[in-house]
């Protein structure tokens, strides 16, 4: 059955900050009425280093961990050689939260330049990832976004994307906001790929690539957890916001987000079981 979770860029945007709220978040997820986090690997604060004090935190709110999220790029061959390093220690973590998933995310740049040069980069980075938490049973699943200095951000993108990922090793995290952002529908991305897809990510945008509050925007949410639903969808849709107001009062957002969840789209999970 479809679980819903949080992730947490509600509460920290920048996947390269670090933090240490953790107990906080977890506290808000669960009040909300979540059931799980997709967590960026720099939100872990003090449990960096301690995954069965972060499990214990979870199963004391009744929550599991859904992902990690990884931020990755290739610049240089060191920082490659970091990248895969730092990929392995988590995929690693994730040994101790039997399901959860790498969700592997490519840096947003300042600008976007050498396009196919950094395609081909970030590609063979996945893979690699990918082949790693093949090696120890994690499954890996690729989540393009949609700034301007993505370099994964409209149709040519994803049709690069699409034709060069070894989906032998990965799956994709569509996000239903990001591809709002681009020249792509959001429901057709999802129909055509159900076979790759294993991990989703919610928010919601207008047609004039604004974020917006959960139902406040121009995204089909309740179509799409029906169409996942219908061809036997059974992972996790996480979900998040990037609004102001949420920027100023996570917790709200997350709140309200619940609601909306609750009213919208378990329906149509239970209608369809």
């Amino acid at each position: 059955m479809i679980k819903f979770g949080c992730h947490g860029s509600t509460w920290q945007l920048d996947y390269d900050v670090e933090s240490d709220r953790m107990p906080e978040i977890l506290d808000a997820i669960n009040k909300a009425g979540f059931k799980g986090i997709d967590a960026q690997v720099k939100l872990l604060g003090r449990f960096q280093n301690q995954p069965l004090a972060f499990k214990e935190e979870l199963q004391n709110r009744g929550l599991e961990l859904a992902a990690l999220t990884f931020p990755f790029s290739w610049e240089t061959k060191e920082i490659k050689k970091r990248e895969l390093e730092l990929a392995e220690y988590y995929i690693d973590y994730l040994q101790y939260f039997p399901g959860a998933k790498l969700n592997i995310a490519p840096r947003v740049h300042a600008e976007r330049k050498n396009v196919d040069e950094n395609h081909q980069k970030i590609i063979i980075l996945a893979n690699e990832i990918g082949e790693l938490a093949k090696e120890k049973k994690i499954l890996a699943s690729f989540h393009p976004s949609s700034p301007p200095g993505s370099y994964f951000r409209n149709s040519q993108d994803y049709q690069y994307m699409f034709d060069n990922l070894n989906f032998d090793t990965l799956s994709y995290t569509p996000d239903a906001g990001h591809i709002a952002f681009s020249d792509i529908n959001v429901l057709e991305i999802f129909k055509n790929n159900l076979h790759r897809i294993k991990h989703v990510h919610f928010k919601d945008a207008s047609l004039n690539n604004e974020w917006k509050k959960m139902g406040d925007g121009d995204i089909d949410f309740p179509a799409i957890v029906s169409l996942l639903q219908d061809n036997g969808y059974d992972g996790w849709i996480m979900v998040e916001e990037e609004t102001k107001q949420s920027e100023m009062n996570p917790n709200q957002a997350i709140m309200d987000i619940g609601q909306y969840v609750e009213k919208n789209l378990i329906p149509e999970v239970k209608n369809n079981v």
